[in-house]
């Protein structure tokens, strides 16, 4: 295996070869298993077995998936991506080779190294899984300012490790080699396992004589921005914090942790708040206060102090971060000549006061452009997507936190990245009639140790030099740049140099063209969409990137004939939260009657979210009433949730089925001893053999050792279990003098990755990874409703497209919420039959 790399200014191409013998007398599976880092994007792949070479070709996403739908339906097909750790992707082809066959895989792929603390960061992932014969890292790099540090380290490296690591720089060149003998990857002298399995990083910086470098090849250029030595701005900071119930356990800990660390690195002429939003909005002070010990200290105590409770209610917190944000800056009470951010930090999504597109729109309008707005996605449970969305409608940015010993460390490392504003308000400009295609040239802020990046195409052939003016706002007055490059020099230079790979400048403004416009197109509806998504589909292709509007489809021998498979680019989403909608064939509301016009439609019972897809799936259960049926039962963590139905209080003569609804809920943890029993009437909890009983006026917030238990008076409960799944159960109440209906129960699961993958049950077998096609739309039945083919489960199934409002967002008028509805009680869907999943009591396992 070998992994070669070329940099040049910053733009990484990388290939790694892999090359491997059956020297079995029977056929063997060779397995090509690499991690690539997710802001790469894969350019080719390719392998050969004995001489024939089998390519890979980059086509558009739905083309891709439309060549091969029989394949799909067939089951023949793999995906060949997915995300597999906080950075990386991982990229696997199998493949049979007969006896004494050889195979050649060769993977390419490109990503423009981003500056972070000043310096540029390139991650090899390195896990080969068995003994290499030849094994070898080789980097060159190649920086026309000139290289003034390189250092290679990896996480697996020992001490005799440490002596075959080589790097070198002088002038423009770096070079790096790792080439360990058999011997020396072996986990011991007699071993048969290697110690190569984790990172290998690279780091370097270049050498800043100037504040910038302006770079220009075969009609294209590249401008590089990261000025020293700058006066740092004071800065205001407000951080947004979710206190609700889902974040106890590890979350509010490791948030405390990295608050603690931060308040160590304000700066002195800083100023700063915190909001904590749960169901209500706290603030630990009025007004933004400034960095002195005397406020450093008290605001350690309160970080200290923070606790869990209540709902979700983001956009209140948001929206007072703002409005004290905004408030400083009128009655002066901060520096005029000062940055300003905002920090959210949220595990879940919106289900207190307003909901995400309301939210999206009120935060947009409320900031204005005057601050970033940064979101940071605590777990799997969030909508990344949204948070995604709104802070880069507000120049900001997402950050996922994994929930792990290190969270506070990631949390403290994206404070750094901002920590620091040189500059605000950064515009770069060249000039109009010379150049065109110009990537991003106005930055909110420029932060230290950061660099911006800008790229453009040159449309003057005559063109002898180009000047690059930059203008921004800095910490005691506004500053310009001039750069200036000499068209024909640059490239001459540039040329001549061995490490160069053909037109790499092009290349670096296609990938950050690409990137801008998938960002772009995140925050935009309608024609801007369509349009975005043209010009960066058009754009993929040409320069063969597989991005998420491309495929890869790559074609192995398999069986005597040739199988196809696609390799698609995996997207940040929400992986964690399937959501159930658990009210059975939901009553109709009665005509002209206000009370009612806040329940819907008896259509699907439960939906499946599937993020990823950006799409659902909802099927009924009918079953008589006073039926239990196992919803969830997780021998491993030993949590189990049963449903019992309730019926109308009589059937309507109109009806063909009596209308059923959850009016019973039990959620059992067994190693917490723990039992809660609810009903629209009341909430037993029992712990051991203590018991507790609530009702839905009581407003409760109860916390012991790994349980929190909120009740939020005639709304809703939230069970949270240490660091296991979280459960809301909402009510729906019924006008009490209603002739058919009555008060039922709403059921969600957060956090189910918590659960393990053990897990069962009507719904938690679709806690992991579900995936699904859809072929064939055509009309139905309901003119409004069409009709589709899925493929599920090696099934293909007729559903049908429906709608189901989602309570969780907005508990009175619920939000609609498209689905593929599947037929016959999940037939197909669900594992086995629905009267599989019936037990005999509310806390039972034993099936009826």
């Amino acid at each position: 295996m070998k992994i070669d790399s070329k940099v040049t200014s910053r733009f990484a191409h990388n290939v790694i070869t892999s090359r491997a013998v059956n020297r079995a007398n029977v056929s063997k599976e060779v397995v090509f298993d690499v991690d690539l880092p997710k802001t790469a994007f894969i350019t080719n792949f390719s392998m050969t077995i004995d001489g024939v070479t089998y390519p890979g070709t980059i086509k558009e996403k739905e083309v891709a998936k439309k060549q091969y739908e029989k394949a799909v339906s067939q089951g023949q097909t793999a995906g060949l991506v997915r995300a597999s750790g906080r950075k990386t992707e991982k990229f696997t082809v199998s493949v049979n080779i007969a006896a004494a066959s050889k195979v050649t895989f060769e993977l390419t792929y490109e990503e423009l190294l981003k500056r972070n603390s000043g310096k540029y960061e390139m991650l090899i992932k390195v896990k080969p899984k068995q003994l290499i014969n030849h094994f070898e890292i080789q980097v060159n790099i190649f920086e026309p300012q000139g290289i003034s540090e390189l250092e290679a380290q990896g996480s697996f490296i020992t001490n005799d490790l440490s002596q075959v690591i080589k790097k070198s720089f002088s002038g423009k060149k770096g070079h790096v080699s790792f080439k360990p003998t058999i011997d020396q990857q072996r986990t011991c002298a007699n071993c048969s396992t290697s110690l190569l399995d984790g990172d290998f990083t690279i780091k370097y910086d270049v050498k800043r004589d100037r504040p910038g470098d302006l770079q220009i090849v075969n009609g294209y250029f590249v401008h590089f921005f990261a000025p020293t030595n700058l006066p740092k701005f004071p800065k205001n900071v407000v951080f947004v914090i979710d206190i609700s119930g889902s974040m106890s356990g590890i979350g509010i800990q490791q948030t405390r942790e990295a608050l603690l660390k931060i308040l160590e690195d304000i700066r002195e002429d800083d100023y700063f708040n915190f909001i904590l939003f749960g169901s209500d909005v706290h603030v630990w002070k009025d007004t933004l206060v400034k960095a002195t010990a005397e406020n450093l200290k008290n605001a350690k105590e309160f970080v200290r102090a923070i606790n869990t409770q209540g709902m979700t209610n983001l956009h209140g917190g948001l929206m007072k971060g703002i409005e004290m944000l905004t408030t400083a800056f009128e009655t002066n009470s901060v520096p005029k000549r000062s940055a300003s951010i905002i920090i959210m930090l949220t595990d879940g999504q919106p289900n207190e006061g307003k909901y995400r597109q309301e939210i999206q729109v009120t935060v947009k309008k409320a900031i204005q452009g005057r601050f970033p707005l940064y979101n940071l996605a605590f777990g799997y449970g969030v909508d990344y997507n949204f948070l995604e969305k709104m802070a880069l409608e507000n120049k900001g940015l997402a950050r996922r936190i994994y929930p792990h010993s290190d969270s506070a460390i990631q949390m403290e490392g994206f404070y750094e990245e901002v920590a620091n504003p040189m500059l605000t308000e950064v515009e770069l400009n060249y000039p109009e009639n010379a150049i065109s295609d110009l990537t991003q040239n106005n930055f909110k802020h420029y932060y230290d140790g950061s660099e911006i990046v800008v790229a453009g195409r040159i449309t003057d052939n005559d063109l002898n030099s180009l000047t690059a003016d930059v203008k921004a706002q800095g910490a005691e007055n506004d500053v310009t740049f001039s750069e200036q490059a000499d068209v024909e020099e640059t490239a001459k230079a540039l040329q001549e140099q061995e490490y160069i790979f053909g037109d790499y400048i092009e290349r670096l403004w296609a990938y950050l063209t690409i990137q801008q416009l998938l960002d772009k197109r995140t925050v935009a509806q309608g024609e801007e969409k369509e349009n975005l998504t043209t010009e960066a589909l058009e754009l993929s292709l040409k320069y063969k990137f597989v991005t998420p509007l491309t495929s890869m489809v790559v074609t192995k021998p398999e069986d005597n004939e040739d199988k196809a498979a696609i390799a698609d680019k995996p997207v940040e989403a929400f992986t964690g939260l399937i959501f159930i909608m658990v009210f059975l064939s939901a009553p109709k509301p009665l005509d002209n009657n206000p009370y009612f016009s806040l329940l819907f439609d008896g259509d699907p019972h439960f939906i499946i979210s599937v993020p990823q897809k950006e799409d659902a799936i909802c099927f009924n259960i009918n079953e008589e009433t006073g039926a239990v049926l196992n919803l969830i039962n997780d021998p491993v963590t030993g949590i189990r949730v049963n449903g019992q139905l309730i019926g109308d209080k009589r059937v309507s003569s109109d009806a063909k089925i009596q209308n059923t609804y959850f009016g019973k809920l039990g959620i059992e943890n067994k190693k917490l001893e723990l039992k809660l029993e609810v009903t629209p009437e009341k909430i037993t909890l029992q712990k051991g053999r203590k018991k507790t009983v609530f009702t839905w006026l009581d407003t409760v917030t109860l916390q012991q050792e790994g349980l929190t238990v909120i009740i939020n008076r005639k709304k809703n409960l939230v069970l949270s279990m240490g660091d296991g799944a979280s459960f809301v159960i909402v009510l729906h109440q019924v006008w009490k003098k209603h002739p058919l209906h009555q008060d039922f129960l709403g059921l969600y699961t957060l956090d189910s990755h918590k659960l393990s993958e053990r897990t069962h049950g009507l719904l938690g077998q679709f806690f992991h990874h579900i995936d699904f096609n859809i072929l064939e739309i055509h009309p139905g039945s309901d003119p409004k409703k069409p009709d589709a083919t899925i493929v599920i489960k090696n099934n293909k199934l007729t559903v049908t497209r429906g709608w189901q409002k989602d309570y969780r967002k907005d508990p009175k008028h619920g939000i609609d919420i498209p689905c593929w509805f599947v037929h016959n009680n999940g037939a197909g869907l669900i594992d086995g039959v629905h009267t599989d999943y019936i037990v005999s009591k509310i806390f039972g396992t034993t099936v009826n």
